[in-house]
């Protein structure tokens, strides 16, 4: 069974920067086997794609976060990051990854069959 744990939520001054990292383990699958996603999730809302990375490479992001944010990913760490710059108070929200075997890069919540537990970041001076 894939388990997926994400960290480096924490609170950040509006600005600043995280690296968040989404970490593979349960399966002996490279983490280039999977498309990895991750979403966010902020109080009253729906669960909004963030960026993706498909087992090919391709990538996408949504547009609220393009040329902030970057995702890539260490098959030596089985571990997929999501770099965020230039954070802003919107962008304050619970930070799940999430993940499928050999996907596309789609950014929909019903793609992805393997959830994390998610991490909080807080935007906020």
């Amino acid at each position: 069974q894939l388990h997926l744990v994400e960290s480096g939520g924490t609170l950040v001054q509006p600005g600043g920067s995280l690296n968040l990292s989404c970490t593979k383990s349960g399966v002996r699958d490279p983490v280039d086997h999977y498309a990895i996603a991750w979403f966010r999730q902020a109080p009253g809302k729906e669960r909004e794609g963030v960026s993706s990375i498909s087992a090919g490479g391709s990538i996408r992001y949504a547009d609220s976060v393009k040329g902030r944010f970057t995702i890539s990913r260490d098959n030596a760490k089985n571990t997929v990051y999501l770099q965020m710059n230039s954070l802003r108070p919107e962008d304050t929200a619970v930070y799940y990854c999430a993940a499928t075997y050999f996907g596309q890069a789609y950014l929909q919540v019903h793609v992805y069959d393997y959830w994390g537990q998610g991490t909080q970041v807080t935007v906020s001076s």
